[in-house]
């Protein structure tokens, strides 16, 4: 059996531990590995909350030990421009969006993957956690799920496609986390006991209210119930997001004459924004029928094979963090699709993704924008 051929790799170092053991994986078998560290948030970059010099003292510290080179390549332009304009845009129009598909699929895999080819790389590789294959039948590249479960990022690289897979390396896809950690510590990273990122996709941890305050104007206006009663006042329906409990400032208020015990004493949920009135929509109870949804439309669809699947049955996440929900995929297009699931889904947020999966094929999916949830509006 021949050894496979050697290649030059371009490994997108973020001063994280996934992204430093793909690089010592892609080391330890022979190829050629550059290091890349992408900066690509600039405003207030010396706050705790975004200090990317710290990121790349420790991306560099790694490509040290390691034994590679490291270039540090600023994209801070690209992403204003293709990322976070949509990310505001979005938040403005009522959505939530989710920065890390986007940021996945114009910076990590266009502008970093370009540049990359322009150093003259054969591939790229990062620390996701997901599995690229090309199928010997078809000749297509598939994506699929991380082993780990816990950990499998398909969700966020939904969006690539066959030019970008056929360039990429997920070194990470069938390890688990615990073992990349241990690994990390074996081989002395100075970044093994790092923690994860847990923030916006490469602007960090932060309080978002606060964050979002400085890119949005906001509009204070009421909240109300599903009877239309006014409750409280919100400070802008951007800064709230379907589901949300936490932040409401209406956690005491019941029904007059309510009793102990009781749906009265349920915790608030953000069920609807009616940005024409600009009134926040809140219902008691997690399992109010506003806040369960039976369907959903998704538009600017992406398809990794190139082209939408058939209508049938299959799999599908509407966030990240939830199980895969059984569905019915009524039908779909190159732009758009309709989902039906026998077991209402919770919580359907308009601007988040809907992703399509086939066992542990990510077929691709598109942004949700609609829902059948509960009655088909508030009272006027």
């Amino acid at each position: 059996m021949t050894a496979p051929a050697k290649q030059r790799i371009v490994v997108g170092l973020s001063g994280g531990v996934d992204s430093a053991v793909t690089a010592h994986l892609l080391k330890q078998q022979g190829h050629e590995v550059v290091g890349i560290f992408m900066k690509n948030w600039e405003d207030d970059d010396d706050s705790a909350h975004c200090a990317s010099r710290i990121d790349f003292v420790d991306a560099a510290a790694v490509a040290d030990v390691i034994g590679i080179e490291i270039e540090h390549v600023n994209f801070a332009a690209d992403y204003r421009e293709r990322v976070f304009a949509a990310f505001l845009r979005e938040y403005q129009a009522g959505r939530t969006p989710n920065p890390d598909v986007l940021c996945n699929a114009e910076i990590k895999f266009k502008a970093f993957l370009d540049h990359a080819m322009r150093l003259g790389a054969e591939k790229i590789a990062t620390g996701h956690y997901a599995r690229v294959r090309q199928n010997p039948e078809s000749g297509r590249f598939e994506l699929l799920k991380g082993l780990d479960r816990s950990k499998d990022q398909s969700y966020f690289l939904h969006r690539l496609n066959q030019a970008q897979l056929s360039k990429t390396l997920f070194p990470l896809g069938a390890l688990h986390k615990t073992g990349v950690r241990r690994m990390a510590q074996e081989i002395g990273l100075p970044n093994a006991g790092k923690k994860d990122s847990t923030g916006i996709c490469f602007i960090g941890e932060r309080p978002f209210r606060e964050f979002l305050n400085r890119y949005i104007a906001h509009a204070p206006g009421p909240i109300q119930d599903a009877r239309g009663r006014t409750l409280g006042r919100h400070v802008g329906l951007s800064f709230y997001t379907l589901g949300q409990r936490q932040g409401l400032g209406i956690g005491g208020v019941k029904e007059a004459g309510a009793g102990r015990g009781g749906g009265a004493h349920e915790p608030w949920f953000v069920a609807r924004k009616d940005l024409a009135r600009n009134i926040l929509h809140v219902v008691q109870g997690q399992l109010h029928p506003w806040l369960l949804s039976h369907t959903l439309d998704a538009r600017d669809a992406s398809w990794i094979s190139g082209h939408a699947p058939a209508p049938g049955a299959y799999a599908a996440k509407a966030r990240y963090r939830q199980q895969d929900a059984a569905c019915t995929l009524l039908g779909a297009n190159a732009q758009a699709f309709r989902l039906r699931f026998p077991e209402a889904q919770w919580a359907v947020t308009p601007g988040q993704s809907a992703v399509l999966y086939d066992g542990d094929l990510c077929l691709g999916g598109g942004v949700i924008f609609g829902t059948e949830a509960g009655p088909a509006a508030p009272p006027a």
